[in-house]
């Protein structure tokens, strides 16, 4: 070695998300001359590359004490090479740590506080366990609408900002909690064959069964870089993109990461979230889908209206025309809840088959006609005949299927190897759907893992069933997941209630 603070490179085969984790033997000389300690966050340097990790030791003989292994997550950030020497150093030290601090204290942030404090975690200085503080203290103590307002510019400010060098930039997104809401692969090809711009990314599952990139992608490519999406919305007015694989609201994505394992909801985190990205995608006018319902993320009319008025109150600061829609959050929407079935459903609604699911092409055609009055391309009350003439002349079929061959071309979503039924134990109503077990069976059932995985809904909500009537489907890859996805459905809570009937 020609410095006793370098390395060689060794990749360790171990997935940690997407959380970079380095391991080094604890009786390495660099252990030792630096005083890491398990945890410890170090700085990886190779010609110019730099990379913040946390460090596990190691006792076993699999790794020597010139190495050190790098995760999948910390070997891909890194880019690093098999045998290249890598500097190892204690990383310097975060002034921004002192503003989270003063928050922690009950102080409260300004911009150049929430820019320190974003610059650092876009670039991955921050360990996990001051994200995680960060999260819950905007949680707990709150954030105002100021400091709402000044963390969505810094959000937006530490990233790329994109210009599409037209007018409007209409976007759409839909607060979610709600399994099978797969608007937004209707509502694109709807606004851009209306000659709209319409530039939509969106993100992978992380709690639910599928995310809309994820649903897409059973019909086309989605990781698409910024270069590629221009050509994308230049060529066909919109594009349907996984919005991790470009450096848009980059802080953004790093919170997430630790946001969803804590299952905590904050609104002024929520909200900073949701407007970075629409303002980093160059977006305008943007329409806010807020389902409400008792298993909802949104679960009442109020918190609604306050949802409502922070989105609207951000979205001007920064220059975007917001406006929120309440839609009805207490049942699954379509049929399909898993990437490919959800796939299936929309098909179904593009291609006007006698089986499409109603309440999907209702609710898509509700939202892009608000987005077309939003644009003023209808007059106020006439968008959703607009979008239901696209819709059922075929417009909107033949854009979408023009946005994936662009994309990288239409595919065929995939089936499951195994099914399952589950009948109703007797006659009567459908008194409800709870759409939280709903989603937790299909992701046990191997969503979005296994594209073709998830479950199939039969019924809604104030339909009449007969003793052994389908119920709902699950799908799964392997007869191991089947059954385990099945063995919590008998476990719970009827997934669907049937009451006698009056």
């Amino acid at each position: 070695m020609s410095s006793p603070n370098r390395l060689l490179a060794r990749r360790a085969g171990i997935d940690t998300y997407q959380q970079p984790v380095v391991y080094m033997r604890s009786d390495c000389d660099v252990c030792r001359a630096e005083g890491f300690q398990s945890q410890a966050q170090v700085e990886l340097i190779a010609n110019g590359r730099h990379l913040f990790a946390i460090l596990h030791q190691v006792s076993g003989d699999w790794l020597r004490n010139d190495e050190i292994a790098l995760s999948e997550a910390a070997w891909t950030l890194m880019g690093a090479v098999e045998g290249e020497e890598l500097v190892v150093r204690h990383p310097p030290v975060l002034d921004s740590l002192a503003h989270l601090r003063n928050k922690v204290h009950g102080g409260r942030l300004d911009y150049a506080a929430l820019r320190a404090l974003m610059e650092d975690v876009s670039r991955g200085r921050l360990p996990d366990i001051h994200l995680a503080s960060f999260v819950t203290v905007c949680a707990g103590r709150g954030l105002d609408l100021d400091e709402t307002v000044a963390l969505t510019r810094a959000m937006v400010d530490v990233g790329e900002r994109i210009d599409w060098g037209t007018s409007p930039v209409m976007d759409k997104h839909c607060i979610g909690g709600l399994p099978g809401n797969r608007t937004t692969l209707l509502v694109v090809p709807i606004i851009a064959a209306c000659g709209l711009v319409m530039p939509k990314t969106s993100s992978r599952a992380i709690t639910s069964a599928a995310g809309t990139a994820d649903v897409m992608e059973t019909l086309a490519p989605v990781d698409l870089d910024l270069a590629a999406m221009r050509r994308v919305v230049e060529r066909e007015g919109g594009c349907i993109a996984w919005g991790s694989a470009m450096r848009v609201s980059p802080a953004d994505d790093m919170l997430i990461r630790v946001e969803r394992p804590l299952g905590i909801d904050s609104e002024g985190l929520m909200v900073a979230s949701i407007l970075s990205k629409k303002a980093a995608m160059g977006s305008q006018r943007v329409l806010i889908d807020i389902p409400v319902g008792a298993l909802a993320k949104v679960r009442s009319d109020e918190a609604a209206s306050q949802l409502s008025r922070s989105l609207v109150s951000v979205g001007a600061a920064l220059g975007l025309h917001v406006r929120t829609v309440f839609t009805d959050g207490n049942q699954p929407v379509g049929r399909g809840v898993g990437p490919a079935l959800e796939a299936m459903d929309v098909m179904a609604v593009l291609e006007r088959t006698a089986d499409a699911p109603s309440d999907l092409r209702e609710r898509a055609l509700l939202l892009a006609g608000l987005l077309l009055e939003l644009a003023g391309k209808a007059a106020p009350g006439t968008g959703n005949a607009l979008a239901r003439a696209v819709l059922d002349d075929g417009r909107a079929l033949a854009r979408f299927i023009a946005i994936c061959e662009a994309q990288g071309g239409l595919r065929v979503p995939p089936k499951a190897a195994h099914t399952h039924c589950v009948t109703a134990p007797a006659a009567g109503v459908v008194s409800g759907i709870d759409t939280r077990l709903v989603a937790r069976m299909a992701k046990l059932a191997g969503a979005p893992r296994d594209p073709a995985a998830g479950a199939s809904m039969h019924v809604r909500v104030q339909d009449r069933v007969d003793r052994g009537q389908p119920l709902f489907t699950l799908h799964a890859e392997s007869l191991g997941e089947l059954q385990y996805a099945l063995s919590f459905v008998r476990s719970q809570l009827p997934v669907v209630r049937v009451e006698a009937a009056p």
